[in-house]
Protein backbone atom coordinates (compact mmCIF):
# COMPACT_ATOMS: atom_id res chain seq x y z
CA UNK A 1 0.00 0.00 0.00
CA UNK A 2 2.17 2.85 -1.39
CA UNK A 3 0.83 6.30 -1.16
CA UNK A 4 0.43 7.83 -4.64
CA UNK A 5 -1.51 11.38 -5.74
CA UNK A 6 -4.90 11.12 -6.09
CA UNK A 7 -5.11 14.54 -8.14
CA UNK A 8 -5.34 12.03 -11.24
CA UNK A 9 -8.25 10.17 -10.00
CA UNK A 10 -11.02 13.28 -9.29
CA UNK A 11 -14.26 12.19 -11.20
CA UNK A 12 -15.93 15.02 -12.75
CA UNK A 13 -19.48 15.53 -11.92
CA UNK A 14 -20.52 17.99 -14.59
CA UNK A 15 -23.55 17.38 -16.47
CA UNK A 16 -21.70 15.84 -20.14
CA UNK A 17 -22.80 17.39 -22.79
CA UNK A 18 -26.33 15.71 -24.19
CA UNK A 19 -26.45 15.21 -28.09
CA UNK A 20 -30.77 14.96 -27.76
CA UNK A 21 -31.01 16.80 -31.20
CA UNK A 22 -29.50 14.05 -32.89
CA UNK A 23 -29.22 14.13 -36.53
CA UNK A 24 -29.61 10.42 -38.29
CA UNK A 25 -27.61 9.56 -41.30
CA UNK A 26 -30.15 7.73 -42.57
CA UNK A 27 -32.01 11.53 -42.29
CA UNK A 28 -29.02 13.45 -43.58
CA UNK A 29 -29.03 10.95 -47.12
CA UNK A 30 -32.50 11.62 -47.63
CA UNK A 31 -32.14 15.04 -47.28
CA UNK A 32 -29.63 15.10 -49.71
CA UNK A 33 -31.43 13.02 -51.81
CA UNK A 34 -34.68 15.84 -52.18
CA UNK A 35 -32.00 19.16 -52.26
CA UNK A 36 -30.67 17.36 -55.56
CA UNK A 37 -34.14 16.31 -56.37
CA UNK A 38 -35.31 19.86 -56.06
CA UNK A 39 -31.98 21.51 -57.93
CA UNK A 40 -32.48 18.95 -60.93
CA UNK A 41 -36.23 19.37 -61.28
CA UNK A 42 -35.52 22.84 -61.39
CA UNK A 43 -33.51 23.00 -63.89
CA UNK A 44 -35.34 20.70 -66.10
CA UNK A 45 -38.79 22.71 -65.87
CA UNK A 46 -36.47 25.71 -66.71
CA UNK A 47 -35.90 23.76 -69.64
CA UNK A 48 -39.35 23.03 -70.48
CA UNK A 49 -40.40 26.49 -69.97
CA UNK A 50 -42.53 26.13 -66.69
CA UNK A 51 -42.74 29.41 -64.66
CA UNK A 52 -41.54 30.93 -62.04
CA UNK A 53 -44.29 30.06 -59.44
CA UNK A 54 -44.01 26.62 -60.52
CA UNK A 55 -40.20 25.88 -59.75
CA UNK A 56 -40.24 27.62 -56.98
CA UNK A 57 -43.79 25.43 -55.85
CA UNK A 58 -41.95 22.60 -56.58
CA UNK A 59 -38.38 23.49 -55.13
CA UNK A 60 -40.07 24.58 -51.76
CA UNK A 61 -41.92 21.20 -51.80
CA UNK A 62 -38.60 19.06 -51.76
CA UNK A 63 -36.82 21.03 -49.55
CA UNK A 64 -39.66 20.87 -46.98
CA UNK A 65 -40.01 17.02 -47.40
CA UNK A 66 -36.53 17.01 -47.08
CA UNK A 67 -36.21 18.76 -43.85
CA UNK A 68 -39.35 17.10 -42.32
CA UNK A 69 -37.06 13.75 -42.59
CA UNK A 70 -34.45 15.66 -41.31
CA UNK A 71 -35.57 16.52 -38.32
CA UNK A 72 -38.37 13.71 -37.94
CA UNK A 73 -36.36 10.76 -38.47
CA UNK A 74 -34.29 9.11 -35.79
CA UNK A 75 -31.94 6.06 -35.20
CA UNK A 76 -31.79 4.84 -32.05
CA UNK A 77 -28.91 2.11 -31.43
CA UNK A 78 -29.28 -1.40 -29.96
CA UNK A 79 -28.36 -0.21 -26.56
CA UNK A 80 -30.23 2.71 -26.09
CA UNK A 81 -33.85 4.36 -25.22
CA UNK A 82 -34.61 8.04 -26.69
CA UNK A 83 -37.12 9.45 -24.28
CA UNK A 84 -39.92 11.16 -26.12
CA UNK A 85 -42.05 14.25 -24.46
CA UNK A 86 -44.67 15.98 -26.95
CA UNK A 87 -45.27 19.42 -26.01
CA UNK A 88 -43.75 18.71 -22.67
CA UNK A 89 -45.12 15.85 -21.40
CA UNK A 90 -44.27 12.41 -21.57
CA UNK A 91 -44.88 10.53 -24.56
CA UNK A 92 -43.71 6.88 -24.31
CA UNK A 93 -39.56 5.62 -25.29
CA UNK A 94 -38.72 5.02 -28.78
CA UNK A 95 -35.92 2.53 -29.88
CA UNK A 96 -34.17 1.07 -30.73
CA UNK A 97 -34.09 1.43 -34.43
CA UNK A 98 -35.80 4.22 -36.93
CA UNK A 99 -38.75 6.27 -35.52
CA UNK A 100 -40.55 9.27 -35.89
CA UNK A 101 -40.94 12.61 -34.46
CA UNK A 102 -43.25 15.54 -35.05
CA UNK A 103 -41.09 18.52 -35.27
CA UNK A 104 -41.54 21.14 -32.62
CA UNK A 105 -44.21 19.50 -30.94
CA UNK A 106 -41.75 16.42 -30.27
CA UNK A 107 -38.20 15.99 -28.61
CA UNK A 108 -36.00 13.76 -27.11
CA UNK A 109 -35.59 14.83 -23.41
CA UNK A 110 -32.72 12.07 -23.08
CA UNK A 111 -30.86 9.06 -25.23
CA UNK A 112 -30.71 6.63 -22.04
CA UNK A 113 -27.83 3.88 -22.31
CA UNK A 114 -28.92 0.53 -20.74
CA UNK A 115 -25.49 -1.35 -21.36
CA UNK A 116 -23.67 -1.97 -17.83
CA UNK A 117 -21.95 1.56 -16.71
CA UNK A 118 -18.47 1.83 -14.92
CA UNK A 119 -17.96 5.12 -13.00
CA UNK A 120 -14.87 5.43 -10.55
CA UNK A 121 -14.95 7.02 -7.63
CA UNK A 122 -13.22 8.02 -4.60
CA UNK A 123 -12.87 9.30 -1.09
CA UNK A 124 -10.27 11.00 0.19
CA UNK A 125 -9.39 12.20 3.79
CA UNK A 126 -12.11 10.60 5.08
CA UNK A 127 -11.17 9.48 9.30
CA UNK A 128 -12.05 5.73 9.77
CA UNK A 129 -14.26 5.00 13.41
CA UNK A 130 -10.70 5.15 15.17
CA UNK A 131 -9.87 8.29 13.28
CA UNK A 132 -7.26 7.42 11.06
CA UNK A 133 -6.76 8.96 7.95
CA UNK A 134 -7.46 6.95 4.31
CA UNK A 135 -8.11 7.12 0.82
CA UNK A 136 -10.24 4.82 -0.60
CA UNK A 137 -10.26 3.81 -4.19
CA UNK A 138 -13.69 2.05 -5.30
CA UNK A 139 -15.30 1.45 -8.44
CA UNK A 140 -19.17 0.99 -9.43
CA UNK A 141 -20.88 -0.65 -11.65
CA UNK A 142 -24.92 -0.04 -12.49
CA UNK A 143 -27.12 -0.03 -15.32
CA UNK A 144 -30.05 1.72 -15.87
CA UNK A 145 -33.22 -0.29 -15.89
CA UNK A 146 -36.23 2.19 -16.01
CA UNK A 147 -34.97 5.17 -18.57
CA UNK A 148 -38.23 7.06 -18.21
CA UNK A 149 -37.26 7.54 -14.44
CA UNK A 150 -33.51 8.02 -14.71
CA UNK A 151 -34.97 10.87 -17.20
CA UNK A 152 -37.67 12.67 -15.33
CA UNK A 153 -36.64 11.50 -11.96
CA UNK A 154 -33.27 13.65 -11.62
CA UNK A 155 -31.70 16.25 -13.44
CA UNK A 156 -28.31 13.98 -14.41
CA UNK A 157 -28.23 10.53 -13.22
CA UNK A 158 -25.19 10.08 -13.95
CA UNK A 159 -23.74 13.38 -11.55
CA UNK A 160 -26.16 12.05 -8.98
CA UNK A 161 -25.05 8.15 -9.26
CA UNK A 162 -21.52 9.52 -8.54
CA UNK A 163 -22.39 12.17 -5.87
CA UNK A 164 -23.80 9.35 -4.06
CA UNK A 165 -21.69 6.49 -4.26
CA UNK A 166 -19.03 8.73 -2.83
CA UNK A 167 -21.34 10.25 0.35
CA UNK A 168 -22.16 6.19 0.82
CA UNK A 169 -18.40 5.59 1.06
CA UNK A 170 -17.61 8.04 3.40
CA UNK A 171 -20.35 7.01 5.26
CA UNK A 172 -19.01 3.66 5.38
CA UNK A 173 -15.67 3.99 6.21
CA UNK A 174 -16.87 6.40 9.04
CA UNK A 175 -18.62 3.73 10.40
CA UNK A 176 -15.32 1.02 10.51
CA UNK A 177 -12.30 0.79 12.11
CA UNK A 178 -8.88 1.04 9.71
CA UNK A 179 -9.02 -2.70 11.18
CA UNK A 180 -11.98 -3.82 10.03
CA UNK A 181 -11.64 -1.72 6.30
CA UNK A 182 -7.86 -3.18 5.37
CA UNK A 183 -9.41 -7.12 6.41
CA UNK A 184 -13.15 -6.80 5.38
CA UNK A 185 -13.54 -5.69 2.00
CA UNK A 186 -15.30 -7.87 0.73
CA UNK A 187 -18.02 -7.00 3.50
CA UNK A 188 -17.57 -3.21 2.82
CA UNK A 189 -18.29 -4.41 -1.00
CA UNK A 190 -21.79 -5.49 0.13
CA UNK A 191 -22.58 -2.61 2.73
CA UNK A 192 -21.57 0.20 -0.20
CA UNK A 193 -23.68 -1.89 -3.08
CA UNK A 194 -26.53 -2.05 -0.73
CA UNK A 195 -27.06 1.42 0.46
CA UNK A 196 -25.88 3.07 -2.86
CA UNK A 197 -28.58 0.62 -4.95
CA UNK A 198 -31.35 1.99 -2.21
CA UNK A 199 -30.37 5.57 -3.28
CA UNK A 200 -30.56 5.30 -6.77
CA UNK A 201 -33.67 2.60 -7.13
CA UNK A 202 -36.04 5.84 -7.58
CA UNK A 203 -33.95 6.81 -10.21
CA UNK A 204 -34.15 3.78 -12.37
CA UNK A 205 -30.81 2.72 -11.70
CA UNK A 206 -29.80 -1.07 -10.05
CA UNK A 207 -26.04 -0.89 -8.84
CA UNK A 208 -25.09 -4.29 -9.95
CA UNK A 209 -21.48 -4.56 -7.57
CA UNK A 210 -19.33 -1.91 -6.22
CA UNK A 211 -15.09 -3.17 -5.96
CA UNK A 212 -12.73 -1.65 -3.65
CA UNK A 213 -9.83 -0.70 -5.68
CA UNK A 214 -7.45 0.76 -3.27
CA UNK A 215 -6.60 1.84 0.29
CA UNK A 216 -3.69 4.14 1.16
CA UNK A 217 -3.07 4.87 4.66
CA UNK A 218 -0.12 7.34 5.55
CA UNK A 219 3.49 6.32 5.67
CA UNK A 220 3.88 6.32 9.49
CA UNK A 221 1.00 4.46 10.27
CA UNK A 222 2.02 2.20 7.76
CA UNK A 223 5.44 1.34 9.39
CA UNK A 224 4.21 1.67 12.63
CA UNK A 225 1.65 -1.43 11.49
CA UNK A 226 4.76 -2.92 9.70
CA UNK A 227 6.89 -2.88 12.86
CA UNK A 228 3.62 -4.15 15.17
CA UNK A 229 3.68 -6.98 12.58
CA UNK A 230 7.10 -8.64 12.62
CA UNK A 231 7.06 -8.00 16.59
CA UNK A 232 3.96 -10.40 16.79
CA UNK A 233 5.73 -12.45 14.75
CA UNK A 234 8.83 -12.67 16.83
CA UNK A 235 6.54 -13.17 20.28
CA UNK A 236 4.94 -16.23 18.01
CA UNK A 237 8.46 -17.57 17.36
CA UNK A 238 9.19 -17.37 20.76
CA UNK A 239 5.87 -19.24 21.98
CA UNK A 240 6.89 -22.03 19.46
CA UNK A 241 10.21 -22.56 20.84
CA UNK A 242 8.83 -22.30 24.32
CA UNK A 243 6.41 -24.72 23.91
CA UNK A 244 9.03 -26.85 21.84
CA UNK A 245 11.74 -26.70 24.72
CA UNK A 246 8.46 -28.00 27.23
CA UNK A 247 8.03 -31.03 24.79
CA UNK A 248 11.37 -32.20 24.87
CA UNK A 249 11.97 -31.66 28.64
CA UNK A 250 8.97 -33.88 29.13
CA UNK A 251 9.93 -36.77 26.92
CA UNK A 252 13.73 -36.52 28.21
CA UNK A 253 11.60 -36.66 32.19
CA UNK A 254 9.82 -39.76 30.62
CA UNK A 255 12.69 -41.62 29.19
CA UNK A 256 14.70 -40.92 32.55
CA UNK A 257 11.97 -42.91 34.21
CA UNK A 258 12.41 -45.72 32.14
CA UNK A 259 16.43 -46.11 32.46
CA UNK A 260 16.13 -45.55 36.05
CA UNK A 261 15.52 -49.03 36.96
CA UNK A 262 17.50 -50.22 34.13
CA UNK A 263 21.26 -49.59 34.40
CA UNK A 264 21.87 -51.95 31.33
CA UNK A 265 19.31 -50.19 28.74
CA UNK A 266 21.24 -46.85 29.95
CA UNK A 267 24.40 -47.82 29.42
CA UNK A 268 23.75 -48.93 25.86
CA UNK A 269 22.21 -45.81 25.48
CA UNK A 270 25.46 -43.98 25.90
CA UNK A 271 27.17 -46.08 24.22
CA UNK A 272 25.39 -45.97 21.05
CA UNK A 273 25.14 -42.10 21.36
CA UNK A 274 28.61 -42.19 21.86
CA UNK A 275 29.36 -44.17 18.84
CA UNK A 276 27.18 -42.05 16.76
CA UNK A 277 29.26 -38.92 17.81
CA UNK A 278 32.23 -40.96 15.96
CA UNK A 279 31.37 -42.65 13.22
CA UNK A 280 31.99 -39.09 11.41
CA UNK A 281 35.68 -39.25 10.19
CA UNK A 282 37.60 -36.57 12.10
CA UNK A 283 34.97 -35.76 15.07
CA UNK A 284 36.13 -35.08 18.29
CA UNK A 285 33.58 -36.11 21.28
CA UNK A 286 34.09 -34.10 24.82
CA UNK A 287 32.70 -36.70 27.18
CA UNK A 288 32.85 -35.91 31.14
CA UNK A 289 35.33 -38.03 33.15
CA UNK A 290 32.16 -38.65 35.35
CA UNK A 291 30.88 -40.58 32.60
CA UNK A 292 33.40 -43.20 32.53
CA UNK A 293 32.71 -45.54 35.21
CA UNK A 294 28.76 -45.05 33.89
CA UNK A 295 29.75 -46.40 30.54
CA UNK A 296 32.21 -49.62 32.06
CA UNK A 297 34.80 -48.10 29.62
CA UNK A 298 37.62 -49.57 31.95
CA UNK A 299 38.28 -46.45 33.64
CA UNK A 300 40.36 -43.19 32.95
CA UNK A 301 43.05 -44.98 31.59
CA UNK A 302 41.39 -46.80 28.75
CA UNK A 303 38.77 -43.81 27.79
CA UNK A 304 42.07 -41.76 27.36
CA UNK A 305 43.29 -44.49 24.87
CA UNK A 306 40.12 -44.60 23.80
CA UNK A 307 40.01 -40.81 23.18
CA UNK A 308 43.69 -41.23 21.51
CA UNK A 309 42.42 -43.62 18.84
CA UNK A 310 39.27 -41.95 17.73
CA UNK A 311 39.64 -38.36 18.58
CA UNK A 312 37.45 -38.21 21.80
CA UNK A 313 38.96 -35.90 24.02
CA UNK A 314 37.64 -36.81 28.04
CA UNK A 315 37.22 -33.65 30.02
Amino acid sequence: MTPRNYNSLQISTSPAPKDNVRISGVAVLLFIVFILIASLGAVALEINGSGEAVIAVFVTLNLLIGTYLLMALKVANQWEKAVVLRLGKIRGLKGPGIFWLIPVIDTVADWIDHRVMVSPFSAEKTLTKDTVPVDVDAVLFWVVWDAEKAALEVENYRAAITWASQTALREVIGSLDLADILIGRAKMDAELQRIIDQRTTPWGISVQSVEIRDIVIPHELEDAMSRQAQAERERQARVILGESEKQIAESFAEASVAYQNNPTALHLRAMNMLFEGLKEKGAMVIVPSSAVDTMNLGGLSGMISLAGQQGVKPE
